[in-house]
């Protein structure tokens, strides 16, 4: 077997693998269970950090506080030192009438070592008193009326500690069409759902705009407290909890999904550049490994068939072929969870060739000093 021919077979194998060996993460199937009728429904405190969120509150406060839940539940909004319109807009909606009150929090700055969310999640929750369950969801998260309703009902009746969604994210122009469908797939691969959900398993992450939590097992993995520095914060709480032996369950939402837009290539570059190079550890190794890794899988392959029909060399093309199908295939559900065409299932390569791009420039933002920087506050590595 020639070099070429054995670097396609490893290429191959790896779609193989991914297809077939990693929790089945690009099948979006893992949903919140059927509701089930309660005559007992636990109090839910439902956190809001917000930090310069005035263009999507004021779509998604008003139908959080319709949200329809039997039980004691409350809003409790945290003004995190937002330099619009933010905490004015909220104060407006707190003396109207609603299914659900809310509460004002005018947050503080974060103290040394904390990042600002992560702070601002922690006033919320002194906020929230002694109640079952926290809700914690972002500024820009639109709620369906039951979606509270489901999502304990989940909660209760499989006796978890944590259940999350990965709010759908918006899905509108040429730009959100190719890179979020990617965005959802990547974090599912890196994280597949199934394994999260397994209580003996290592897997361990949350998706940070719609995590529910129960109050004692947040205390006893020492609360905000123990993610303080995270700036993904999300994943780093899922972790935090199921090392303190919490039964937590990560799926994919129907009725709960993000209403922020990103209408320029630039705010979607900015979204995973600021966290890319965190995620791998601030580690140069692994980023030459993952973007070598990402150029081999994905681009491979379409070099390949082009390669191959040019030269005639048949096996070559009909290896290429096989995996850029293998990823197509895979790609496609998350294409269709997200609502777009199955037909662009095939560029697949050259969207992980913009990530590839983000995460190099995530790296560059991190050695030039400018590090994770986010609504106006900057964080060095930890």
């Amino acid at each position: 077997m020639t070099p070429w021919l054995a670097v396609l077979a490893l290429v191959d194998a790896t779609w193989l693998y991914l297809a077939l060996c990693r929790g089945l993460f690009w099948v979006p199937t893992v949903r919140l269970a059927p509701e089930r009728s309660r005559t007992d429904w636990p109090s839910v405190a439902i956190v809001v950090p917000a930090r310069d969120e005035e263009e999507v509150l004021h779509r998604t406060l008003p139908r959080l506080l319709s949200v329809d839940y039997p039980g004691e539940a409350r809003v409790v909004l945290v003004d995190d030192r937002s330099r619009d319109g933010t905490g004015a807009l909220a104060r407006s909606l707190s003396s109207g009438r609603h299914s659900l009150p809310l509460s004002i929090v005018e947050g503080t700055e974060p103290p040394r070592g904390w990042t600002g969310k992560v702070w601002a999640m922690e006033q919320g929750r002194r906020a929230a008193g002694a109640v079952e369950y926290l809700l914690l969801t972002d500024a820009d998260i639109d709620h369906s009326p039951a979606s509270l309703r489901r999502l304990v009902s989940h909660a209760e009746a499989n006796r978890l500690d944590m259940a999350s969604l990965m709010a759908k994210l918006r899905v509108v122009n040429r730009w959100e069409r190719l890179v979020v469908p990617a965005f959802v797939y990547f974090f599912a691969e890196l994280y597949p759902f199934r394994w999260v959900n397994r209580p003996s398993g290592r897997t361990a992450a949350a998706a940070g705009g719609c995590i529910l939590v129960r109050r004692t097992a947040l205390e006893r993995a020492g609360a905000f407290e123990s993610v303080r520095d995270a700036v993904i914060d999300d994943v780093a709480l899922g972790r935090a909890l199921k090392r303190s032996d919490s039964s937590v369950w990560l799926g994919f939402a129907d009725d709960v999904s993000s209403v922020r837009a990103y209408d320029r290539l630039a705010d979607l570059w900015h979204m995973v550049a600021r966290s890319a190079f965190t995620q791998l550890r601030y580690s140069a190794t692994l980023l030459v490994g993952t973007v070598l890794g990402l150029l081999l899988a994905f681009v491979v392959p379409i070099g390949a068939v082009v390669g191959g029909a040019v030269t005639g060399n048949l096996a070559v093309c009909l290896m290429g072929a096989a995996a850029w199908l293998v990823m197509a295939v895979t790609y496609t559900p998350m294409l269709v969870y997200c609502g777009v065409s199955p037909l662009s299932a095939f560029g697949l390569p050259f969207t992980a060739c913009l990530y590839a791009a983000m995460t190099i420039d995530s790296a560059r933002r991190h050695w030039w000093g400018s590090g994770v920087a986010w609504k106006g506050r900057s964080y060095a590595a930890s």
